[in-house]
């Protein structure tokens, strides 16, 4: 092989569920998995720090992250895209 590979870097889809930091999102990944012993169907979720340089997400925001280097302690996933915007909500304290 004369070219050179480069390595599949994994991506994961979930929810945005924090925007808090500065160029931080904090993500929650759902996934269906059959318990060990019961073999049913249950849902395990893990959250992940991505990192968000341009601040697109917003909470609630379905997106996809793509792994890379670590970029903190914690960070070691990047945003790629937003798939679905969240709806919209007016919290406008006027009462006219």
């Amino acid at each position: 092989m004369s070219e050179e590979r480069k390595p599949h870097k994994q991506t994961k889809v979930g929810e945005v569920v924090s925007t808090k930091m500065q160029k931080t999102i904090v993500v929650q990944v759902e996934r269906r998995v059959p318990h060990p012993l019961y073999r049913r169907i249950v849902s395990q979720r893990k959250k992940f720090h991505a990192h968000d340089e341009t601040g697109e997400a917003r909470v609630g925001d379905r997106v996809s992250i793509i792994e890379c280097r670590p970029l903190s302690k914690t960070k070691s996933w990047q945003l790629e895209k937003v798939l679905f915007r969240a709806a919209q909500v007016d919290l406008g304290g006027s009462d006219e």
